[in-house]
């Protein structure tokens, strides 16, 4: 039988069009990955901004948003030398001064100081970005944690990509104010033509946010899964669960009570201390966004469609949901030595739908999320496949994906701390109105 060459080229692009419908990554998109929250010497962070993006930039990260509480990096700001130097451990400044030399740091005599105290200029971020961005390479992105507080708890939300800081709108309950700054940020987005990212920061940071207070704000749709810093209760207590459980629960919520969009999940650094202290430093969780561009509108745009995932250090060379077979498949790029768990974990549509109020010791209620079945955020199926994949029965109202390390976690922010990644929620379409 003679096969014609035509045969040949057609079979060839037939085979290669299947096989990218599973895993090839659509057009010219790439993944890119980026930090969402990052303090410095603007706040409470204790190094400058350029040097703190250089960081990123070094080791191997393509965009970065800068998010001070309540202050974008703009105007004149001047700070004290010696306010520098305690938060820098001493070591701030002689750092700064190698890494982009003397004639670009600014000094001064502190006005009306009598001991002749010296002050330092810090860079606002129209000054800086040009040393570092870098076309296709490395973008800085202005942003700012929203610092608010309702209820006697700290709500704070961090907005990405903003042109104006935006004051904490606050708000008698927790949910008005996380609507309140979030509709701020949707009226600069409206009134600049630019999209605005709001995701709500560490929601058990100070027990500031209950499941149910969230799902019902249904106009957020991103929340830390993962921030780097150790004093946000990542894991829960005894009365409260943790933040996985959390998104488990909004989830559920939304899609079952609801039928609302859910909530992605991102990881974050949160950022403040770049100096060897003890706190929360860089490179503990990122985002990786798969778009074709990197620039700001691209890279949120993906994020609206839940084309990323988060990490805290391993890296996903593909995610796909195919809708025709309902099936989630993911490859993960393995590190030498490592094995890998993946659960998928989801809610069926069955769930006993019963939860009850939290109570203390003294069986008194108290502002906390209720307490649910182990149907909520069940896992659904375990693989230790580098190509791990689930197909949906049709009863779940959702199915993500968390992989698992048997690496530890190179700077861990909880003990016993192993390298992770999570994919969004999948297979809820159907059932948002």
């Amino acid at each position: 039988m003679k096969i014609s060459f035509e045969f040949v080229v057609s079979f060839a692009v037939f085979f290669w069009l299947g096989f990218c419908t599973g895993w090839c990554q659509e057009d010219d998109t790439r993944w890119w990955r980026g930090n969402l929250h990052t303090h410095s010497l603007w706040s409470d962070g204790n190094d400058f901004p350029e040097m703190i993006a250089k960081w990123y930039l070094d080791h191997g990260y393509h965009f970065l948003a800068l998010t001070d509480h309540n202050v974008l990096s703009q105007g004149q700001r001047w700070m004290d030398l010696s306010t520098i130097e305690e938060r820098g451990g001493g070591v701030a400044m002689e750092k700064y001064r190698s890494a982009f030399g003397q004639n670009w740091v600014e000094t001064r005599e502190k006005p009306n100081s009598v001991k002749g105290e010296r002050q330092v200029r810090l860079k606002p971020l129209n000054e800086f970005r040009e040393k570092l961005e870098a076309p296709g390479k490395f973008l800085l992105i202005e942003g700012e944690e929203i610092s608010d507080r309702s209820q006697e708890v700290p709500v704070h939300l961090n907005a990405t990509n903003l042109s104006a800081m935006i004051s904490p709108m606050g708000a008698a309950t927790v949910p008005e104010a996380i609507n309140n700054n979030l509709r701020a940020a949707e009226e600069q987005a409206r009134q600049n033509g630019e999209p605005i990212l709001v995701h709500l920061n560490h929601p058990n940071f100070g027990w500031a946010v209950t499941a149910e207070e969230l799902a019902g704000v249904t106009n957020e749709r991103f929340f830390e899964v993962y921030n780097g810093h150790p004093s946000v209760n990542h894991l829960g207590d005894e009365t409260r669960p943790g933040v996985e459980k959390m998104w488990d629960i909004v989830n559920t919520i939304r899609l079952d009570q609801f039928k609302a969009k859910p909530m992605f999940g991102l990881a974050t650094d949160d950022s403040h201390n770049y100096h060897g202290r003890p706190g929360s430093h860089t490179g503990r969780g990122w985002v990786m966004v798969r778009t074709e561009k990197l620039d700001p509108r691209s890279l949120i745009e993906a994020m609206n469609q839940g084309d990323f995932y988060s990490s805290s250090g391993i890296e996903l060379q593909s995610i796909h949901f195919d809708q025709q077979r309902n099936t989630l498949s993911l490859k993960i790029k393995s590190q030498a030595g490592a094995t890998y768990s993946t659960q998928f974990i989801g809610t069926k549509s069955n769930y006993a739908r019963r939860s009850v109020v939290q109570l203390d010791s003294k069986s008194n209620p108290i502002r906390a999320t209720r307490v649910y079945s182990k149907d909520v955020g069940a896992v659904l199926a375990t693989s230790t496949s580098l190509e791990p994949s689930y197909q949906l029965i049709g009863d779940e109202l959702f199915v993500r994906a968390v992989v698992t390390s048997s690496r530890d976690h190179a700077d861990p922010s909880f003990p016993g701390q192993k390298e992770q990644a999570w994919s969004q929620p999948f297979g809820w379409k159907t059932i948002v109105r």
